[in-house]
């Protein structure tokens, strides 16, 4: 495991690359976001469907899990959707468990198979049009393996609409992995995100940091059907909604915490 560093580092951090993980400083206490009873404080978005239609009962709870299902939709048709907390966050640790379950809903795309993710510094969904896909956001990509013996990383990074500085420079691809292992289906994970603003974002699993970029921004493709009048390429996303996402595979969730880090600076 690599060790804490306070955020009087944060400069190395951000300048000169290295690998270190980043904490609070002070006492902050951590947060529920997950009540393990319902999804009350949530909003729900699913592509072909308005604000607040949770088709199907996609998103639902049961006994204390928070569970992605598609028993009820017949063909995937595209729904991929999102459940969105109902407040957005700035400078935060993001801690959860996943684990990935049952078989690939039928018509839901190949690549979604074993794949999930938690989405960061998204629009608001009240503001999503029913024909747009995936919000515009930063993605905290989790995978299992295929059981194939090839590695398969999670905690990665995919940018629907948005681009990120990785190395120095703007990204080339959607996605970057992650130096993480590789974890199996029906296997508890546990993941972690610390995000600064529109400074430093790292990922973390199972203790590790496995990804660290910086300046998430708008821009870059992948998302689709969304208002033109908010994709304002370059603009730095210092603030945005936490959502979980359903793509088609089923996947649960619990265990769900955050911890504020305004008072770090």
């Amino acid at each position: 495991m690599k060790k804490v560093v306070y955020p009087i580092l944060f400069a190395c951090l951000l300048f000169s690359g290295c690998k270190t993980n980043l904490s609070q400083k002070g006492n902050t206490e951590w947060k529920p976001l997950f009540n393990g009873k319902d999804i009350n404080d949530w909003f729900v978005k699913i592509h072909h469907h308005e604000v607040g239609e949770n088709f199907g009962n996609t998103f639902r709870v049961e006994d204390g899990i928070l569970k992605i299902r598609y028993d009820q939709y017949g063909d995937f048709n595209d729904q991929f959707g999102h459940l969105y907390y109902k407040t957005p966050f700035s400078y935060y640790h993001l801690k959860f468990e996943y684990k990935f379950a049952g078989e690939l809903q039928r018509g839901a795309p190949e690549y979604t198979l074993l794949n999930s993710g938690v989405m960061f510094h998204s629009q608001d969904p009240r503001g999503m049009l029913k024909e747009q896909d995936w919000p515009i956001s930063v993605e905290m990509q989790l995978l299992a393996g295929l059981g194939d013996g090839k590695p398969r990383p999670t905690g990665n990074m995919c940018s629907p609409g948005t681009n990120v500085v990785y190395q120095g420079k703007i990204a080339e691809s959607h996605c970057l992995n992650s130096s993480s292992k590789t974890y199996d289906k029906d296997q508890w994970v546990k993941g972690e995100l610390i995000v600064y603003g529109d400074s430093l974002i790292q990922h973390i699993i199972e203790g590790d940091t496995v990804l660290q970029y910086s300046k998430p921004q708008i821009g870059g493709g992948t998302a689709n059907g969304y208002d033109p009048k908010i994709k304002i390429d370059g603009k730095l996303l210092s603030s945005g909604f936490i959502a979980l996402q359903s793509e088609g595979q089923p996947v649960d969730f619990r265990n769900i915490y955050i911890k504020d880090l305004s008072k770090s600076f």
